[in-house]
């Protein structure tokens, strides 16, 4: 299932930076960034409860933000892209690691 995560991360407090950086390499393990704040991550529901889990874990409640949009597994259909930065596809593209 595609899974849209949005994050917002305040640095007034001195942790704000790490979790910053800790949020987005969880992110990362999981999927594509295809905007600042923004990931495309494609996980089996077992996967996606440890993520999710592990982003909670991360993020302070009282500053913090996470938003999580459960597309399913036929989110091609419901993510239309326009703009200047191409559009990756994980699962068509080349990918060279």
């Amino acid at each position: 299932m595609m899974v849209l995560i949005t994050y917002d991360v305040s640095f007034e407090d001195p942790g704000g930076q790490r979790r910053l950086r800790h949020i987005s390499k969880a992110c990362l393990d999981h999927g594509v960034r295809v905007q600042y704040s923004v990931f495309e991550c494609e996980l089996e529901p077992a996967q996606w409860v440890v993520l999710k889990a592990k982003l909670l874990e991360i993020y302070n409640e009282e500053t913090d933000s996470l938003r999580f949009y459960l597309l399913g597994a036929r989110w091609r259909s419901k993510v239309e892209h326009f703009g200047a930065k191409k559009s990756l596809d994980i699962f068509k593209d080349c990918l060279i690691v």
